[in-house]
Protein backbone atom coordinates (compact mmCIF):
# COMPACT_ATOMS: atom_id res chain seq x y z
CA UNK A 1 0.00 0.00 0.00
CA UNK A 2 1.62 3.38 -0.68
CA UNK A 3 1.93 5.96 2.27
CA UNK A 4 0.93 9.27 2.17
CA UNK A 5 3.58 11.98 1.72
CA UNK A 6 3.93 14.74 4.46
CA UNK A 7 6.23 17.58 3.42
CA UNK A 8 7.76 18.91 6.79
CA UNK A 9 9.65 22.55 6.55
CA UNK A 10 11.90 23.89 9.33
CA UNK A 11 12.88 27.72 10.18
CA UNK A 12 14.64 27.17 13.44
CA UNK A 13 13.30 27.78 17.02
CA UNK A 14 14.21 25.57 20.30
CA UNK A 15 12.65 22.56 18.81
CA UNK A 16 15.68 22.59 15.93
CA UNK A 17 18.11 24.36 19.03
CA UNK A 18 21.44 22.62 21.03
CA UNK A 19 24.13 23.18 22.40
CA UNK A 20 28.04 22.26 22.47
CA UNK A 21 28.96 23.19 25.66
CA UNK A 22 25.66 22.15 27.79
CA UNK A 23 24.54 25.78 28.07
CA UNK A 24 23.08 28.62 25.87
CA UNK A 25 21.16 26.48 23.08
CA UNK A 26 20.75 27.76 19.15
CA UNK A 27 18.77 26.45 16.27
CA UNK A 28 21.10 24.03 14.78
CA UNK A 29 19.15 20.61 13.51
CA UNK A 30 17.98 20.34 10.15
CA UNK A 31 14.48 19.14 9.14
CA UNK A 32 15.72 15.63 8.38
CA UNK A 33 17.20 15.52 11.96
CA UNK A 34 14.21 16.53 13.69
CA UNK A 35 12.33 14.19 11.42
CA UNK A 36 14.93 11.36 11.97
CA UNK A 37 14.20 11.49 16.15
CA UNK A 38 10.56 11.35 16.07
CA UNK A 39 9.83 7.75 16.82
CA UNK A 40 7.33 6.35 14.92
CA UNK A 41 7.01 8.52 12.26
CA UNK A 42 8.98 6.83 9.53
CA UNK A 43 6.13 3.99 9.72
CA UNK A 44 2.93 6.46 9.22
CA UNK A 45 4.34 8.78 6.16
CA UNK A 46 6.67 9.20 4.02
CA UNK A 47 8.35 12.34 4.85
CA UNK A 48 10.05 15.28 2.60
CA UNK A 49 11.94 17.35 4.89
CA UNK A 50 13.39 20.11 3.99
CA UNK A 51 15.45 23.13 5.88
CA UNK A 52 13.50 26.44 5.07
CA UNK A 53 15.52 28.75 7.61
CA UNK A 54 17.46 28.17 10.77
CA UNK A 55 16.65 31.09 12.72
CA UNK A 56 15.11 31.98 16.91
CA UNK A 57 11.60 33.24 16.37
CA UNK A 58 11.90 36.61 17.08
CA UNK A 59 14.29 36.69 14.19
CA UNK A 60 11.41 35.38 11.88
CA UNK A 61 9.43 37.99 9.61
CA UNK A 62 6.43 38.04 7.17
CA UNK A 63 8.25 37.63 3.84
CA UNK A 64 10.28 35.09 5.68
CA UNK A 65 7.48 33.30 6.51
CA UNK A 66 5.05 33.92 3.23
CA UNK A 67 8.34 32.02 1.36
CA UNK A 68 7.59 29.42 3.04
CA UNK A 69 4.00 29.81 2.40
CA UNK A 70 4.78 29.25 -1.64
CA UNK A 71 7.38 25.82 -0.71
CA UNK A 72 4.10 24.82 1.49
CA UNK A 73 1.90 25.36 -1.77
CA UNK A 74 4.17 23.55 -3.99
CA UNK A 75 4.58 20.86 -2.11
CA UNK A 76 0.54 19.65 -2.45
CA UNK A 77 0.60 20.67 -5.17
CA UNK A 78 3.31 17.88 -6.11
CA UNK A 79 1.20 15.43 -4.45
CA UNK A 80 1.95 16.06 -0.14
CA UNK A 81 -1.08 14.78 1.78
CA UNK A 82 -0.12 17.96 3.89
CA UNK A 83 3.03 20.43 5.56
CA UNK A 84 4.17 20.65 8.48
CA UNK A 85 6.07 23.75 9.45
CA UNK A 86 8.11 23.94 12.61
CA UNK A 87 9.37 26.85 14.24
CA UNK A 88 10.28 29.03 17.65
CA UNK A 89 7.35 29.45 19.63
CA UNK A 90 7.33 33.03 20.67
CA UNK A 91 6.01 34.32 16.73
CA UNK A 92 4.18 30.81 16.05
CA UNK A 93 1.01 32.49 16.98
CA UNK A 94 1.55 34.95 14.36
CA UNK A 95 3.56 32.99 11.73
CA UNK A 96 0.28 30.71 11.62
CA UNK A 97 -2.32 33.53 11.09
CA UNK A 98 -0.40 35.17 8.27
CA UNK A 99 0.04 31.92 6.45
CA UNK A 100 -4.03 31.40 7.12
CA UNK A 101 -5.04 34.64 5.60
CA UNK A 102 -3.30 33.35 2.59
CA UNK A 103 -3.36 29.40 2.60
CA UNK A 104 -5.87 28.43 -0.36
CA UNK A 105 -5.27 25.06 -0.62
CA UNK A 106 -7.56 21.97 1.20
CA UNK A 107 -5.11 19.90 2.57
CA UNK A 108 -3.91 20.92 6.16
CA UNK A 109 -0.95 23.06 6.53
CA UNK A 110 -0.12 22.48 10.70
CA UNK A 111 2.56 24.61 12.84
CA UNK A 112 4.30 23.45 15.80
CA UNK A 113 7.66 23.73 17.81
CA UNK A 114 8.55 23.05 20.96
CA UNK A 115 9.30 24.59 24.44
CA UNK A 116 12.41 22.45 25.57
CA UNK A 117 15.09 22.11 23.78
CA UNK A 118 16.03 18.59 22.42
CA UNK A 119 19.12 17.94 25.03
CA UNK A 120 16.54 18.67 27.81
CA UNK A 121 15.07 16.63 29.96
CA UNK A 122 11.18 16.09 28.92
CA UNK A 123 11.92 17.39 25.53
CA UNK A 124 8.25 17.78 24.19
CA UNK A 125 9.60 18.33 20.14
CA UNK A 126 8.98 14.53 19.13
CA UNK A 127 5.68 14.19 20.69
CA UNK A 128 4.69 17.84 19.30
CA UNK A 129 6.02 17.05 15.54
CA UNK A 130 4.54 13.68 15.90
CA UNK A 131 0.81 15.05 17.17
CA UNK A 132 1.40 17.85 13.73
CA UNK A 133 2.20 15.16 11.50
CA UNK A 134 -0.91 13.10 12.52
CA UNK A 135 -2.82 15.63 12.04
CA UNK A 136 -1.78 16.04 8.80
CA UNK A 137 -2.97 12.86 7.62
CA UNK A 138 -6.40 12.61 9.35
CA UNK A 139 -8.79 13.39 6.46
CA UNK A 140 -10.59 15.49 9.00
CA UNK A 141 -7.86 18.15 9.06
CA UNK A 142 -9.01 19.28 5.78
CA UNK A 143 -10.87 22.47 4.74
CA UNK A 144 -9.42 24.31 8.03
CA UNK A 145 -6.76 26.32 6.96
CA UNK A 146 -3.61 26.59 9.14
CA UNK A 147 -3.83 24.52 12.79
CA UNK A 148 -1.38 25.06 15.45
CA UNK A 149 -0.73 21.33 16.73
CA UNK A 150 0.95 21.31 20.55
CA UNK A 151 0.77 19.56 23.71
CA UNK A 152 -1.48 17.10 21.96
CA UNK A 153 -4.23 20.14 21.43
CA UNK A 154 -5.28 21.87 17.80
CA UNK A 155 -6.09 25.26 17.86
CA UNK A 156 -7.14 27.30 15.08
CA UNK A 157 -4.73 29.96 13.88
CA UNK A 158 -7.15 33.07 14.55
CA UNK A 159 -7.38 32.37 18.37
CA UNK A 160 -4.23 30.15 19.42
CA UNK A 161 -2.05 32.14 21.57
CA UNK A 162 1.54 31.63 23.63
CA UNK A 163 -0.17 32.35 26.92
CA UNK A 164 3.41 31.11 29.14
CA UNK A 165 6.77 31.91 29.06
CA UNK A 166 8.29 28.09 30.00
CA UNK A 167 5.14 26.05 30.22
CA UNK A 168 5.03 22.80 27.55
CA UNK A 169 1.37 24.16 27.75
CA UNK A 170 1.97 27.43 26.60
CA UNK A 171 -0.74 27.45 23.63
CA UNK A 172 -4.31 28.26 24.26
CA UNK A 173 -7.22 29.43 22.44
CA UNK A 174 -8.32 31.95 25.15
CA UNK A 175 -12.13 32.33 24.84
CA UNK A 176 -13.47 29.43 22.28
CA UNK A 177 -10.77 26.97 23.28
CA UNK A 178 -8.84 23.91 21.33
CA UNK A 179 -10.94 22.59 18.48
CA UNK A 180 -9.29 19.07 18.85
CA UNK A 181 -6.67 16.36 20.22
CA UNK A 182 -4.77 13.84 19.30
CA UNK A 183 -5.84 10.65 21.77
CA UNK A 184 -4.09 7.64 21.33
CA UNK A 185 -2.53 8.62 18.27
CA UNK A 186 -6.09 9.56 16.94
CA UNK A 187 -6.81 13.33 16.11
CA UNK A 188 -10.61 14.04 17.09
CA UNK A 189 -11.90 17.02 16.24
CA UNK A 190 -15.31 19.03 18.34
CA UNK A 191 -16.58 21.58 15.76
CA UNK A 192 -17.29 20.61 12.13
CA UNK A 193 -14.57 21.89 9.31
CA UNK A 194 -14.47 25.54 7.58
CA UNK A 195 -13.26 28.41 7.43
CA UNK A 196 -13.17 32.38 6.30
CA UNK A 197 -12.07 32.42 2.44
CA UNK A 198 -8.11 32.94 1.80
CA UNK A 199 -6.67 36.38 0.71
CA UNK A 200 -5.09 36.64 -2.76
CA UNK A 201 -1.60 36.80 -3.09
CA UNK A 202 -0.29 38.34 -5.88
CA UNK A 203 2.79 36.90 -7.48
CA UNK A 204 5.92 38.43 -5.93
CA UNK A 205 4.09 39.67 -3.00
CA UNK A 206 5.89 37.72 -0.65
CA UNK A 207 8.80 39.76 -0.85
CA UNK A 208 7.33 42.98 0.06
CA UNK A 209 6.83 44.26 3.57
CA UNK A 210 4.69 47.09 4.53
CA UNK A 211 5.34 49.04 7.86
CA UNK A 212 2.32 48.62 10.30
CA UNK A 213 3.85 49.72 13.62
CA UNK A 214 1.63 48.12 16.98
CA UNK A 215 1.09 50.50 19.71
CA UNK A 216 0.42 49.80 23.04
CA UNK A 217 -1.37 52.23 25.34
CA UNK A 218 -0.44 52.66 28.77
CA UNK A 219 -1.72 54.36 32.36
CA UNK A 220 -1.25 58.18 31.48
CA UNK A 221 -0.45 57.94 27.64
CA UNK A 222 -0.98 61.05 25.93
CA UNK A 223 -0.59 60.02 22.16
CA UNK A 224 3.55 61.13 22.32
CA UNK A 225 4.41 58.19 20.08
CA UNK A 226 1.56 58.11 17.77
CA UNK A 227 2.05 61.54 17.02
CA UNK A 228 5.95 61.01 16.53
CA UNK A 229 5.12 58.63 13.79
CA UNK A 230 5.52 60.69 10.63
CA UNK A 231 2.13 59.06 8.20
CA UNK A 232 4.45 58.52 4.93
CA UNK A 233 6.42 56.37 6.54
CA UNK A 234 3.89 53.79 7.31
CA UNK A 235 1.19 52.10 5.95
CA UNK A 236 -1.25 51.66 8.95
CA UNK A 237 -1.46 51.85 12.34
CA UNK A 238 -2.72 49.18 15.05
CA UNK A 239 -3.14 50.37 18.46
CA UNK A 240 -3.45 47.63 21.73
CA UNK A 241 -5.93 49.86 23.59
CA UNK A 242 -7.21 48.88 27.23
CA UNK A 243 -10.43 46.77 28.29
CA UNK A 244 -12.44 46.45 25.16
CA UNK A 245 -10.20 48.86 22.86
CA UNK A 246 -10.20 52.26 24.86
CA UNK A 247 -7.40 54.69 24.79
CA UNK A 248 -7.50 58.03 26.70
CA UNK A 249 -8.70 61.64 25.76
CA UNK A 250 -5.41 62.94 24.95
CA UNK A 251 -4.88 59.65 22.80
CA UNK A 252 -7.95 59.87 20.66
CA UNK A 253 -6.88 63.26 19.91
CA UNK A 254 -3.63 61.74 18.40
CA UNK A 255 -5.57 58.64 17.02
CA UNK A 256 -7.74 61.28 15.04
CA UNK A 257 -5.18 63.05 13.45
CA UNK A 258 -3.59 60.04 12.10
CA UNK A 259 -6.33 58.15 11.07
CA UNK A 260 -6.95 60.71 8.71
CA UNK A 261 -3.89 59.51 6.73
CA UNK A 262 -3.57 56.38 7.24
CA UNK A 263 -5.69 53.29 8.19
CA UNK A 264 -6.00 53.05 12.15
CA UNK A 265 -7.00 50.18 14.00
CA UNK A 266 -7.92 49.59 17.87
CA UNK A 267 -8.13 45.91 19.17
CA UNK A 268 -7.95 44.74 23.12
CA UNK A 269 -4.52 44.26 24.93
CA UNK A 270 -6.51 42.49 27.52
CA UNK A 271 -5.58 38.84 25.85
CA UNK A 272 -9.18 37.83 25.70
CA UNK A 273 -12.46 38.84 24.48
CA UNK A 274 -13.33 41.51 21.73
CA UNK A 275 -13.43 45.54 21.17
CA UNK A 276 -16.62 47.16 21.92
CA UNK A 277 -19.46 48.58 19.32
CA UNK A 278 -21.77 50.98 21.21
CA UNK A 279 -21.64 50.52 24.86
CA UNK A 280 -19.02 53.64 25.80
CA UNK A 281 -19.23 56.89 24.94
CA UNK A 282 -16.64 59.01 26.05
CA UNK A 283 -13.52 60.77 24.83
CA UNK A 284 -11.41 57.54 23.83
CA UNK A 285 -13.97 54.83 23.83
CA UNK A 286 -15.17 52.55 20.96
CA UNK A 287 -17.65 54.99 19.84
CA UNK A 288 -15.14 57.86 19.74
CA UNK A 289 -12.62 56.05 18.10
CA UNK A 290 -14.86 54.80 15.17
CA UNK A 291 -16.23 58.49 14.92
CA UNK A 292 -12.78 59.42 14.49
CA UNK A 293 -12.05 57.10 11.55
CA UNK A 294 -10.09 54.49 13.48
CA UNK A 295 -11.63 50.76 12.81
CA UNK A 296 -11.97 48.09 15.48
CA UNK A 297 -10.18 44.66 15.73
CA UNK A 298 -13.16 43.09 16.79
CA UNK A 299 -12.23 39.41 17.97
CA UNK A 300 -9.11 39.75 16.67
CA UNK A 301 -5.69 39.64 19.15
CA UNK A 302 -3.74 42.97 18.76
CA UNK A 303 -0.85 40.86 17.18
CA UNK A 304 -2.73 39.47 14.65
CA UNK A 305 -4.91 42.93 13.99
CA UNK A 306 -1.99 44.18 12.58
CA UNK A 307 -1.12 41.07 10.43
CA UNK A 308 -4.46 41.28 8.73
CA UNK A 309 -3.78 45.05 8.07
CA UNK A 310 -0.25 44.37 6.89
CA UNK A 311 -1.89 42.01 4.71
CA UNK A 312 -4.22 44.69 3.20
CA UNK A 313 -1.68 46.99 2.39
CA UNK A 314 0.25 44.60 0.32
CA UNK A 315 0.74 47.04 -2.77
CA UNK A 316 -0.17 50.01 -1.10
CA UNK A 317 -2.21 51.44 2.08
CA UNK A 318 -5.92 49.96 1.90
CA UNK A 319 -8.91 52.42 2.11
CA UNK A 320 -10.76 52.90 5.12
CA UNK A 321 -13.58 50.65 3.88
CA UNK A 322 -11.42 48.23 2.70
CA UNK A 323 -10.02 48.10 6.14
CA UNK A 324 -13.44 47.95 7.54
CA UNK A 325 -15.01 44.75 5.32
CA UNK A 326 -12.05 43.14 6.18
CA UNK A 327 -12.27 43.51 9.97
CA UNK A 328 -16.20 42.58 10.04
CA UNK A 329 -15.24 39.08 8.74
CA UNK A 330 -12.04 38.20 9.75
CA UNK A 331 -12.58 39.79 13.14
CA UNK A 332 -15.51 37.78 14.37
CA UNK A 333 -15.95 34.04 14.87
Amino acid sequence: MTRPTVAIGALGGTIASTSTDGAEVVPTLSAALLAEAVPGLAEIADIRAETLAMLPSPSLDEPTILRALRWAQAAVDAGATGVVLTQGTDTLEEAAYLLDLFWDRPEPLVLTGAMRSPQAAGADGPANLLTAVRCVLAPSSRDRGVLVAFDDEIHQARWVAKTDSMSTSAFRSAVFGPIGRCVEAEVAYGVPAGRVAPLRLSAGQEADDPRVPLLATYLGDDGYVVDAIRPDDVDGLVIAGFGAGHVSAAMAEAVGRIARQVPVVFASRTGSGPTGRAMYGYPGSEIDLVARGAVGAGWLSPVKARLLLWALALGGPPSRQDVLDAFEVRGRP
